[in-house]
């Protein structure tokens, strides 16, 4: 299934822009999109919202006939467990995740004992983690973990792009990642010329138009044949002004909600 995720909505649930987007008001500009996949991903009021704001969100979503994601950052089993717990909420069956948060950065072995430990009351749910590929720890890595782990409810969420930043190259990640990726991230990346030609910024691009074979992706990981949904996101930079961002943003995932439907 096709999604939109919160970086999706980047800029226009930030305090830069003059009446910023509340969780509802994506909720609805998603269904009105014709998508009915939400992915709540590193939503800082996610877990500070009352039991009644959560109850409220929850019941939009599922008038709207949204299904809802969530998303995260660590693997510390309190915090998964809490997680776990929003996530039995929002009625949702999949919750992404980042092997590191800020307050925590395990090792490969003190990740295993973390997830073999929260993990329980994942299958014991039906909810799936999925730990994100990123810059941070090495694809093979994380790979290796899940594998070593072997459960059902472990997979990876596939960005392609994030791996860049570690000299690893995308297309390297997603074969090495296919078998047991659970969900995917959507966005296309390029890299520019600064002015005065002193380097390159890396971010994000209007799908299609990129360095992201995401065909390759799409024959390796198979996503729609294994029901793995695809979520869109953005690295979209900001555009000088508030309406110019905003209106760049909604292009964007205009962009690649038809880049994706014409590929079905």
């Amino acid at each position: 299934m096709i999604g939109l995720g919160t970086y999706a909505y980047f800029w226009r649930h930030s305090d830069r822009v003059d009446q910023p987007m509340s969780l509802i008001d994506a909720f609805r500009d998603t269904r009105a999109l014709g998508v009915e996949l939400f992915q709540i991903c590193d939503y800082a009021p996610l877990l500070t919202m009352s039991a009644g704001e959560t109850a409220e969100a929850a019941a939009v979503a599922r008038d709207l006939g949204l299904v809802i994601q969530l998303g995260t950052k660590g693997v510390m089993p309190d915090h998964l467990d809490t997680v776990l717990r929003r996530a039995a909420v929002f009625e949702a069956r999949l919750v992404r995740s980042m092997l590191y948060a800020p307050e925590s950065r395990p090792s490969l072995p003190e990740a295993e004992r973390m997830l073999r430990t929260a993990l329980r009351a994942y299958e014991s749910a039906g909810v799936t983690l999925a730990l994100e590929t990123y810059e941070q720890v090495a694809t093979d890595d994380l790979v290796g973990l899940i594998e070593q782990i072997g459960s059902d409810h472990l997979g990876i969420c596939l960005d392609p792009a994030n791996v860049v930043a570690r000299l690893e190259t995308p297309r390297a990640a997603v074969e090495r990642c296919a078998p047991v990726t659970r969900n995917v991230h959507v966005k296309d990346f390029a890299f520019a010329r600064q002015d005065g030609w002193v380097g390159f910024t890396y971010s994000g691009a209007p799908m299609g138009t990129g360095l992201h074979d995401y065909p390759h992706l799409v024959e390796t990981v198979r996503p729609r044949e294994r029901g793995i949904d695809e979520i869109v996101e953005h690295w979209l930079p900001w555009q000088g002004d508030p309406e110019t961002t905003v209106r760049t943003e909604r292009d964007w995932t205009r962009t690649t909600l038809e880049y994706l439907r014409s590929t079905t």
